[in-house]
């Protein structure tokens, strides 16, 4: 889904570095520099960047098309 704003485990802001993480990434960039620039010494963070599946467009499809059945019917 959506980036969390902090991590679960400690608190700190994550939500912040989340479009740089990404961007960098597409520039093939290895995600461990890219967290070690932008400041994200915990591992309870980096996990949370680094495991986190974006799939909020998928969803948003799916909500579309169930809209869309519902007005058909």
């Amino acid at each position: 889904m959506i980036i969390p704003v902090r991590c679960f485990t400690c608190g700190s802001l994550i939500g912040d570095k989340w479009d740089e993480f990404v961007r960098r990434l597409k520039d093939k960039d290895k995600p461990n520099k890219v967290l070690d620039d932008l400041g994200v010494k915990r591992y309870c963070c980096r996990r949370m960047l680094i495991s986190h599946v974006d799939v909020i467009d998928e969803y948003l499809r799916y909500a579309e098309h169930a809209a869309n059945r519902k007005l058909k019917s």
